[in-house]
């Protein structure tokens, strides 16, 4: 069983489904509304746990006990060690507004809340879920400075680095990503970061030398209902997604990194089939409404 820190954000998300997007000015009828747990840090960090990973969490929530008594309660229910999760106050947990249309597209508006407040000390205290663990997983939904401080800890003490540049940013400081063996991000999230456009294998294949020459082992471009790319030790290959009938795509990311960390060797000798894995648990999870409720079990990959 692999251990499993995430660094990263808990927001309660709040999604509207409707039948398409309004125009600016328009108003429209929607068919649902519904709150369920949410946040990339979290949403990963409950793929990874269910999927069979130990894992524990670093993060904040804010002031107001309604709200982040709930997150709180949602990654207890799941097993996932809270220790490391700070209450803050003058702050509010985060929140998400999600809007989904009948074509599974999604719009989201996220404030941040406490979850960019918490500060490299409070990573610095809870060094210890870190050193104890296989992978630390992180996002950018947090403070950059606090995943910085988390992976050179994991470096420091041979665990492995999985970073999801999400939401993407232009210019990652060299010092995180020197400290970084994995980086997995989609293909909006590899222009955004590399400038290079993904049309086509090439293009990906171009991507990923430049994240391999900022020093990164193992690049990984989720391309969505296409599937995966790859590129470690001199390979590449696209591993395909399985064709399903897809009705909300939130959290299909966050479980495909859940899982990959939860399988993965820490050599990355089994990374096409932990990929396989990966794959399979995104296309259940976007056959479903909502984040977290939407995130597979172990027994439902088996069956």
């Amino acid at each position: 069983m692999n251990k499993v820190t995430v660094i990263g954000s808990i927001n309660l998300d709040r999604t509207i489904r409707v039948a398409r997007m309004a125009k600016p000015g328009e108003t429209l009828h929607t068919k649902e509304i519904f709150t369920a747990g949410g946040g990339k840090g979290a949403n990963q960090a409950i793929a990874a746990q269910r999927l069979g990973a130990d894992t524990s969490f670093i993060g904040a929530v804010g002031e107001g006990r309604e709200v982040s008594q709930t997150m709180l309660e949602l990654l207890h229910e799941d097993g996932i060690n809270c220790q490391g999760i700070a209450t803050l106050s003058n702050h509010k947990t985060g929140q998400a507004f999600v809007i989904v249309d009948d074509e599974s597209e999604n719009l989201i508006y996220v404030h941040g809340g406490a979850n960019m407040a918490f500060k490299p000390e409070h990573v610095d205290q809870n060094r210890g879920l870190i050193t104890q663990s296989d992978f630390v997983v992180a996002q950018f939904e947090t403070p950059i400075d606090c995943t910085t401080e988390a992976f050179k800890i994991a470096r420091q003490n041979g665990v492995v680095t999985i970073l999801n540049p999400a939401p993407a940013i232009d210019q990652i400081p060299e010092e995180l990503l020197k400290v970084t063996d994995m980086i997995v991000p989609n293909e909006t999230e590899t222009k955004v970061i590399t400038g290079i456009k993904i049309t086509d294998q090439d293009s990906m294949i171009k991507a990923a030398e430049k994240f391999h020459a900022l020093g990164i082992k193992a690049v990984l471009i989720t391309l969505g209902s296409q599937g995966t790319f790859y590129s470690y030790a001199g390979k590449t290959a696209i591993i395909p997604a399985l064709k399903v009938n897809a009705v909300d795509t939130t959290a299909a990311g966050d479980t495909f990194i859940g899982a990959l960390s939860s399988v993965l060797n820490k050599d990355f000798s089994n990374l096409e089939d932990a990929i396989k894995f990966s794959n399979k648990a995104s296309s259940i999870t976007v056959q479903r409404f909502g984040a977290q409720p939407s995130i597979p079990y172990l027994k439902e990959m088996e069956a």
